[in-house]
C-alpha cells in the first residue's frame, strides 16, 4: 500500500469534510419536504416547517392521489412524454453522434460547428413560437411537449465524443465482413458506446421530466398539463387545488395546502430518484470520457 504524507491526508481530509457537508445541504431540503407532506396542517401553520414529521397526516397525499384529482392525469401525460420523448431523443442523438465521429466523412467537422454554434446564438423565442404554432401546427398537442427537445446540442457532443474514442480497426473489420452504416451503428457502437448512452438518456429523461415552460408556451388544454405545470399551478394558487376537489364542498381553507404543494413535490422526483442508481454505474464515465476528448 502507498504510503500517503501528512499533506495528501489532510487534503483527503478536507474533500471528505466538503462532501459531508454537500450531502448534508442536499438532503436537508429533502427532508423537509417529506417531512412537511407528512405533518397536520395545523401544525405546520403554528410552527412552520420542520426535519421530521409532527401529528402525523396523510391528508396531502390524499388530496392529492384522491378520485377526480388532475394530478393523476398529469402524472400519466409527464410519464408518456418522458419515455417517448426520451426513446426519441437517444435515438435521433446516436444516429446523428455517430454520422459526426465518422472521420471519412468530409461534412462531420462543418456540421459539428453549426451544432455547436446552436449553442451560443438562436433565432430568439418569438420567430421559435411562430414556427413552432403556425408552421409545425404543435399548439395543444401531445408533440407539442416532445418534439421541441428531441435533440440538444450538448448532449450529442457528448454522444459523439464519446463514439469517437472507439478504435477505428472495430469498424474496418466489420466493414470486411460486409456489415454496413446501420449494422456499424447498432451492432458495434452503441454496444461499446453504453456508458455514453445511459448518460444522455439520464439527461433527456430528467429534462423532459422537469419540464414546464414547453406546457406554458404551447398547451392550454389542462387535459395535456404535464406534471411540473400542474405543480406550479398549485404552487402559484392553492385555489386551483381546491377546485380539482372530488368533494366539491370542500372549502379552500379546510385543504392541506402547504402538504399539498410539498407532496406534489415528493411524486414529482420519485421516478428520478428511483433511475438514477440503475444509470449510476455508467453515469461518471460516460460524462467524464464525453467530456474530455474531441
Amino acid at each position: 500500500m502507498k504510503h500517503r504524507s501528512p499533506g495528501d491526508r489532510i487534503v483527503t481530509g478536507f474533500a471528505y469534510v466538503y462532501l459531508l457537508l454537500f450531502v448534508i445541504a442536499a438532503i436537508i431540503p429533502f427532508m423537509t419536504i417529506v417531512s412537511t407532506s407528512l405533518t397536520d396542517e395545523r401544525y405546520i401553520r403554528a410552527n412552520g416547517f420542520d426535519l421530521f414529521p409532527h401529528e402525523l397526516s396523510l391528508e396531502a397525499y390524499r388530496f392529492v392521489l384522491g378520485r377526480g384529482s388532475a394530478i393523476l392525469d398529469a402524472y400519466q401525460v409527464t410519464a408518456i412524454v418522458t419515455v417517448a420523448g426520451t426513446l426519441l431523443s437517444l435515438l435521433l442523438t446516436t444516429m446523428m453522434a455517430f454520422a459526426l465521429s465518422r472521420k471519412e466523412w468530409k461534412m462531420a467537422g462543418p456540421i459539428s460547428f453549426l451544432v455547436y454554434f446552436t449553442m451560443l446564438f438562436n433565432g430568439g423565442l418569438v420567430p421559435w413560437y411562430i414556427v413552432t404554432t403556425k408552421y409545425l401546427h404543435l399548439y395543444d398537442h401531445l408533440l407539442a411537449l416532445i418534439l421541441p427537445y428531441a435533440i440538444n446540442a450538448f448532449n450529442l457532443l457528448i454522444m459523439r465524443s464519446f463514439i469517437s474514442t472507439i478504435d477505428n480497426s472495430i469498424f474496418e473489420a466489420a466493414k470486411i465482413d460486409g456489415a454496413n452504416e446501420v449494422q456499424l451503428l447498432f451492432r458495434i457502437a452503441l454496444p461499446l458506446a453504453l456508458p455514453g448512452i445511459a448518460t444522455i438518456c439520464l439527461f433527456y429523461a430528467i429534462s423532459y421530466w422537469n419540464d414546464w415552460w414547453l406546457g406554458l408556451m404551447l398547451v392550454s388544454d389542462r387535459e395535456l398539463y404535464p406534471l411540473q405545470l400542474l405543480i406550479r399551478a398549485i404552487t402559484s394558487n392553492i385555489t386551483y387545488a381546491a377546485s380539482g376537489s372530488a368533494n366539491s364542498s370542500i372549502a379552500a381553507a379546510a385543504i392541506p395546502k402547504e402538504g399539498v404543494k410539498m407532496a406534489t413535490t415528493v411524486l414529482t422526483i420519485g421516478p428520478i430518484i428511483l433511475l438514477y442508481p440503475f444509470l449510476q454505474r455508467y453515469f461518471v464515465k460516460g460524462l467524464t470520457v464525453g467530456s474530455v476528448k474531441g
